[in-house]
Formats: C-alpha cells, structure tokens, sequence
C-alpha cells in the first residue's frame, strides 16, 4: 500500500495556520487535533495547526512524511454499547523541528491569522531554567521557546494589540496557564525585553488553565495488522485512543466565541473555576494510573486492563482508589463513588491495550502531582499512613532501581532523575534509600522524611519487595501496617 499523504487523500485545500502546538506526541494528535476537527467540520472553523517539536528528538520526520496526516482509531464502551469509530484527521499543516530548522519557527510568529498556541510537553515540560537565554537557537525549556515565539510576534507586528494570541496549555499540572504565564514574564524580565513586550503579553495575550481527559494508548504496535486491515493505505503514525473525551477550559464569554464547540458533539467545557474537575480527575483517574505503574509492572502485568482484570491487582487499585483516594476528596461520596466506577470502566476498556510502560514517561513528577496528595492529605486526615498508596510508593522507587528479575525496567525519565537513583541504589541499607529519596526536595518540593513513620515505614516495603516479591511482600507489609507496627 501506498503511504498516505495529501495527493493520494486528495486533500488539496490548505487551512490557515491559527494554532501552533507545542508536542506532538500521540496525546495532543488524539485529543487537540481531533477537537480541532471537530471545530472544524461543524462549526467552519478554518483552523490548520502547526506543530513544534519541543525536545530535540521527536516525530517531526514521520509527520511530515505523512504531510501531517494519520488515522485515529477511538474504541469504548458507553451505556452498554460498543463504540468503534475511525478517522482521518486532517489539520496539521506542517511540523517543525526547531533544533534542525530555528528559523522555519519564528517564522511562525509572522502566521497573519495565528491565534492560540496549544501544549502538552508533559508535567516536566512547564519548567524554568535559568540558563536558557534569548539567543539560543532554540533555548531548551518550552516556556523559554514560547517567550521567543512571543516576541518575535510583538516586533514582527509592532505591538499590535490584535495579535496577541490565547494560549492553552494541556500539561497536567495544576494552574498550568498561571505557571507557564509566570514563567515568560520571568524570562521576559530577566532578558531584559522591551516593557511594551511585557505589557502586551499580560494585556493582548490571555492564558487559560485547563484540564484534559481521555485515554490515549498511541500506537497499537500489538495489534497493527489488525488496525492496517482497516486502511487502504499505509499509515506509520496510527494512534488509538478511548471514546471518551472532556476538555474543561477555565475562561469567560470571550473565550466561548473563539472557540464555539457548542457547535459541536464534543464534551468541552468552558467554565469559570475548573478546580472541583481538575481535583477529581487527577487524583482519581490520573492518581490511580501513576500508582499502579510501577506496582503492576513488578508485579508482571503489561496493561492496564490486566491490572483492574487480575484478582490481586485488580483488588490493590480498588481499594486504593475507594478506601484512600476518594476518602481525601471533599467532594459527595456517592458522585465520587459513581466517578470513580466510571474510571474503572474505562480502565477495562477491551478495545484498547493501554501498556504501562506507556505511562511510565515521567512517573516522579507524575507521583508528585497526581499521588503523593492523596497520601499526604490521608495522613492529615486520618493519623495513620495509607497501606496501598504508600506500597505504591515504595514501588515506585524500587521501580527506578532499573532492574527486575534480571530484566530491564522501562524508566523513561530526564537524566538527573536516572542518575540520582542510580547513586542511591549502589546502597544496601533501605532505610538509607528511603530517606535520600522522601528528602530529595527536587522531586517532592518538601522533605518527605517528616511526615511520621513514613521513612521506615518505605524502607521495610523496600525490603518486603526484594526479599519476597511484589504479591507476597504486599501481604506481609499490609500485616505489619495494619498492626501499627510503621504508625506514630
């Protein structure tokens, strides 16, 4: 078969470019361009998207190959039905690696009709670092590049209040518009940049918390056979994600005119405070994810419909979402109950073979946002440790150790991360592992050893987890925690 591309689709008209999107992994292609679609089909929205690729290595190449266009495959089940839906989405208008092409990237600040910048470069991807400065080509944090995009756009339009642009970020972190915002201001400063840059980024630019949702496995590499009988074309940049689909957007009136998915069937809410979504979400959905990663995968499960499916992992998610995660929120039990059944509904899909490894991008800064809240709220909460939640978190570490059973581990992490367990694990002592890491304010930004207990407590399932394994060990740890053997 023939690889798709836009004279053998006989796609010959050429959208505007009105969104440049920071990432271009298989979330943003599943979720951001498939909204945008949408936009586009119903509501004549006319938008095409260019995509930036925000580290030095990424899938730029094979986009552009395709001219930017792939299959989604979207799969579930909702109220008893199965829902298989394909399509072929058709609104990236070119990629850009700014490490290979700097100036094909500002270039895209002079785009007359471009008018929100859209991203997701994971929660790590929101960053400050000092030493990026304007005249690199490119800087390495994407809220460095942003704040050169930016003021490329302000010169190139001599401040024209008409071309500040909405920007969307997707990373989930809480107030992630807020920190990114934050961030180029502090850039801006610091740069020394034009006070009228300043000035219009916070009055011309309007920036937008938000909060995502929806499954994404990617690229169903098991399964491609399968998926390519479905085409009658070659597609290297198939993605499969679940049906269901919510994007809550923090903004106003304005904001609802720009972007009128009213028009369209998909879940998106604009809204004045997303806080009550985002905290259910992450701590829920997101919480019991990030958990059961590093767990499940010791453990022997490859997905995570194994994970909910088998009758000991399954049981350990449970209960650390019912008995621990949702005793945290304040929220109504019973709307917390039905949300997180919901969840492990979609956790079960069939359709869709979501792999841990997959998850595993990042898991210290996920554990930070998405977990360690629950742990540390149960905690103030009920004066005693949570026994699933803080087993998880004891593998998680013994995770980033980088081996198992004489196998390698799949940790996909920034090099610090890597070297700095690398270091602790030359230790033997666990208590010595357990407290270089609870203390690693990089990671956690607190001192994890002062929360009572919480150091040996970590270090006796570390040595429950190697000395009998992750079924066993957990047994036995759950005897002891439960005795208040590890409680102050």
């Amino acid at each position: 078969m023939e690889k798709i591309n836009r004279s053998n689709a006989k796609l010959t008209a050429k959208l505007p470019i009105k969104i440049v999107q920071f990432g271009e992994g298989n979330f943003l292609r599943a979720f951001v361009e498939f909204a945008i679609q949408k936009l586009n089909q119903k509501a004549d929205f006319n938008a095409g998207i260019a995509v930036v690729q925000p580290i030095d290595k990424g899938l730029v190449p094979m986009i552009n190959a395709q001219d930017g266009l792939y299959t989604l495959f979207m799969k579930g089940v909702k109220k008893g039905q199965e829902i298989q839906e394909k399509e072929l989405i058709t609104n990236i208008v070119k990629a850009i690696d700014p490490y290979a092409s700097f100036q094909d990237f500002l270039a895209l600040a002079k785009e007359e009709e471009l008018a929100f910048i859209i991203s997701n470069t994971t929660e790590a991807g929101i960053e400050y670092i000092a030493s990026d400065l304007p005249t690199m080509q490119p800087p390495v944090s994407f809220p460095a590049k942003l704040t050169v995009l930016l003021h490329e756009r302000f010169k190139h339009f001599n401040g024209e209040a008409s071309k500040g642009l909405t920007i969307i970020p997707c990373e989930l972190i809480n107030y992630n518009s807020d920190t990114l915002k934050e961030i180029v201001l502090k850039y801006a400063i610091e740069w020394k940049l034009e006070q009228d840059f300043v000035f219009w980024v916070i009055n011309n630019c309007s920036f937008h918390n938000t909060l995502v949702d929806r499954i994404v496995p990617g690229y169903p590499r098991d399964q491609i056979e399968a998926y390519n009988s479905q085409l009658s074309y070659k597609d290297d940049l198939i993605v499969s994600a679940e049906s269901f689909f919510l994007w809550v957007i923090e903004g106003d009136d304005a904001l609802k005119a720009k972007l009128p998915f009213e028009k369209t069937d998909l879940d998106v809410k604009i809204v004045k405070d997303m806080q009550p979504y985002r905290t259910r979400k992450v701590r829920i959905l997101n919480g019991a994810h990030t958990a059961m990663v590093p767990f499940s995968l010791l453990y022997g499960n490859e997905t995570v419909k194994e994970t909910v499916d088998n009758t000991f992992t399954g049981e350990f998610v449970n209960k650390a979402v019912f008995e621990e995660i949702n005793e945290t929120l304040a929220m109504d039990p019973a709307e917390l109950a039905s949300f997180a059944e919901e969840i492990l509904d979609r956790f079960r899909n069939p359709f869709i073979k979501h792999l841990l490894s997959s998850i595993a991008l990042n898991s210290i800064s996920k554990f930070k946002v998405r977990v360690l809240p629950s742990l540390t709220e149960y905690v103030a909460i009920h004066k005693k440790l949570p026994v699933h939640l803080t087993y998880a978190f004891a593998c998680l570490i013994r995770f980033y150790k980088g081996t198992w059973n004489g196998q390698n581990l799949p940790i996909n992490d920034s090099e610090d991360i890597i070297t700095f367990f690398n270091e602790v694990w030359k230790s033997n002592d666990y208590n010595e592992i357990a407290t270089l890491t609870l203390q690693n304010k990089s990671f956690w930004d607190e001192d994890l050893t002062t929360i009572p207990s919480l150091t040996e407590t970590i270090a006796e399932a570390l040595k429950e987890i190697d000395e009998n394994g992750i079924e066993q060990g957990f047994t036995n740890f759950k005897k002891q925690i439960n005795s208040g053997t590890y409680i102050q």
